[in-house]
């Protein structure tokens, strides 16, 4: 009999509820229909995570203990402002998130790094960008947390050498990367070839999504030009396990996240089991 040389790697498979259905309990069973073991929450009930009250919140936790699920991330829209505004502005509204966090039992907080105003480029916004990273990464540590910052396309850290320009500059073990590979294409980066080895050092957790290099659009994994196939190969190489979170972005995409449906998101979640099961990757 001959035995496999490769071993098997295990990843907590996640997923954005509100991608699935605005009802948490719905969110929920389709997970859990999926094999995920956690949930990644961006809204519940049509509500962001910014505004949840403490009952909203406390309920919340309700229903996912109820069904058995945990919590990997609490997906914030702090940093997806204009840099201009002041820095107290997202410094309260992450307490407020962190706030949630707590109440989730949940480590990490996602986060971006901030829209530029018309006419001025990414160099300009630098320093600003900076001091409000340095800032909310002060909060996250002082709290407990750590941030995860997302690579969306139009922030400062949209590619790979200014996301890691902030995780240098920063240098807060409260500040980590959530690696997106569609939207890395979506600003014509290829993921894998010219991000992966620079940033890989400071990758704490893997938002599952691809995309086509020549629209933009959003499909699913191994459909697109995103090298997840490459990608998962090398974190499982490099020793990875952590989460695997479905955010698929396959009915429509906005400004504070996406939308797929139960039977899209299904589609997703199948598309990433194959290429995780061609890599020996066990999801729970």
């Amino acid at each position: 009999m001959r035995v496999s040389k490769t071993p098997t790697a295990v990843w907590s498979l996640s997923g954005f509820g509100d991608e699935i259905d605005p009802d948490p309990a719905v969110q929920a069973a389709v997970l859990l229909a999926l094999g995920a073991s956690h949930i990644e929450v961006r809204s519940a009930w049509g509500t962001n995570v910014s505004e949840l009250e403490p009952e909203q919140v406390a309920r919340l936790k309700e229903i996912l203990d109820e069904k058995g699920l945990k919590v990997s991330a609490v997906a914030s829209p702090i940093g997806k402002v204009d840099v201009s505004l002041p820095v107290e502005h997202e410094l309260a509204r992450l307490r407020q998130i962190i706030s949630v966090a707590k109440g989730l039992e949940a480590k990490y907080v996602r986060i971006f790094s901030f829209y530029r105003p018309e006419g001025r480029s990414a160099g300009d916004i630098r320093e600003d960008v900076l001091v409000r990273m340095g800032a909310l990464a002060a909060l996250a540590e002082e709290s407990g947390v750590v941030l995860l910052h997302e690579n969306e396309k139009g922030i400062y850290g949209d590619t790979p050498q200014r996301v890691l320009d902030i995780m240098e500059s920063v240098n807060s073990p409260a500040l980590r990367i959530a690696w997106d590979n569609a939207n890395f294409v979506q600003v014509g980066v290829k993921p894998y070839t010219e991000g992966y080895a620079m940033l890989r050092p400071y990758l704490a957790y893997f938002q599952v999504k691809d995309a086509l290099a020549t629209s933009g659009e959003v499909v699913p994994s191994g459909e697109g030009d995103g090298e997840l196939d490459a990608t998962i190969a090398a974190l499982k190489a490099d020793g990875y396990a952590g989460f695997a979170s479905l955010e698929p972005h396959l009915a429509s995409a906005h400004e504070l996240g996406g939308f797929s449906g139960p039977v899209a998101f299904g589609t997703a979640a199948r598309a990433f089991a194959a290429l995780a099961a061609k890599n020996q990757i066990e999801l729970v």
